[in-house]
């Protein structure tokens, strides 16, 4: 098994806009042929967009892009400058007078990033979309749905880190599997491997780590408001052929990366949601695909906190004494 860049697992292209300033962004995947998707959500407090179409028990068995973005529920119109410019190069669905791009969407809660009054848009979307068509520009950091990021922020802001987006990849033999993720947990971040806290929930002194679980045994009537900033956004990606309910149990199982590497994970103030999209024909194990995803998953979590860099007065893992 070789490690290979997330870019070259399918005839997926990702797009990236951000606005830097206010620290807030979006990135996009997009297939022109469309792309057979499942979805997993394990976290309290989504903010999704048409999360139904990869119901398997719906009518649509492709879509044609996934959205993940931050501004919370007020970046949900971004799937709109999505559309907009795909319905423009005549990728969608086919309804005779014009063709209707499925675009499924999932959000992050960056508000407490740069300026909580300027969320991604629809034109930021469309130019992702437009990126993702004509020159694609992925980069693990402090991009795309990833530029607001944080995480370790049961305490307040002032002790929590800068995070990222983050990618990893494998091939073996024909299989190809990689996993872009978005990390803006409540909790800790892990190295999956040697469970060592990585990352997250800072010591009053702003050099070491502590544990966010420690913490809130040890505060159990915190009143800190817990949903200002979080939620885990991941897009699994593979040329495997799979169908919509295979892949909705290969999101499932990827969901296992997320335990391993963050905690805690799936509370009620996160809103964690994993995608899993196929567009090859590759023939494949489903179970060994969904092994195989919750640890590109993992990797990509450890891609996204160590590409950060410190901004908006977070700092990233330098600030850190070993």
């Amino acid at each position: 098994m070789i490690r290979i860049p997330v870019t070259s697992v399918a005839p997926v292209r990702i797009g990236q806009m951000e606005d830097e300033k206010a620290g807030t962004g979006c990135t996009v995947f997009v297939c022109e042929k469309g792309m057979r998707a499942g979805l997993d959500v394990r976290g309290g407090g989504p903010a999704s967009r048409e999360s139904q179409l990869l119901n398997p028990l719906t009518a649509a068995h492709e879509i044609h892009a996934v959205v993940l973005s931050g501004g919370s529920a007020f970046g949900l119109g971004t799937a709109d400058g999505v559309m907009r410019c795909l319905e423009e190069r005549g990728i969608g669905y086919d309804v005779s007078v014009t063709k209707v791009p499925l675009v499924a969407q999932a959000d992050l809660f960056d508000l407490t990033v740069g300026d909580v009054f300027t969320r991604p848009t629809q034109q930021m979307g469309y130019e992702a979309a437009r990126l993702a068509l004509d020159a694609p520009n992925y980069r693990d950091g402090n991009y795309g749905a990833g530029c607001g990021a944080t995480v370790g922020k049961i305490a307040g802001m002032h002790c929590c880190m800068k995070s990222g987006i983050g990618s990893w990849a494998v091939q073996l033999g024909n299989l190809k599997i990689g996993a872009v993720v978005a990390v803006n947990a409540l909790g800790d971040i892990f190295d999956w491997k040697t469970g060592k806290q990585v990352a997250g929930l800072r010591t009053e002194d702003g050099t070491s780590l502590r544990s966010t679980a420690e913490y809130m045994k040890e505060h159990v009537q915190i009143r800190e408001n817990k949903f200002a900033g979080n939620t885990t956004l991941a897009v699994v990606i593979t040329n495997a052929a799979f169908s919509k309910p295979q892949l909705c149990k290969i999101a499932g199982m990827a969901h296992d990366g997320y335990a391993r590497s963050i905690s805690p994970v799936h509370t009620s103030a996160d809103g964690d949601s994993i995608f899993a999209v196929s567009a090859g024909d590759v023939a494949a194990d489903q179970d060994l695909v969904g092994i195989l995803a919750a640890e590109v998953v993992s990797e990509a979590i450890l891609q996204a906190v160590r590409s950060a860099e410190s901004a908006y007065g977070f700092p990233d893992l330098s600030v850190l004494r070993d």
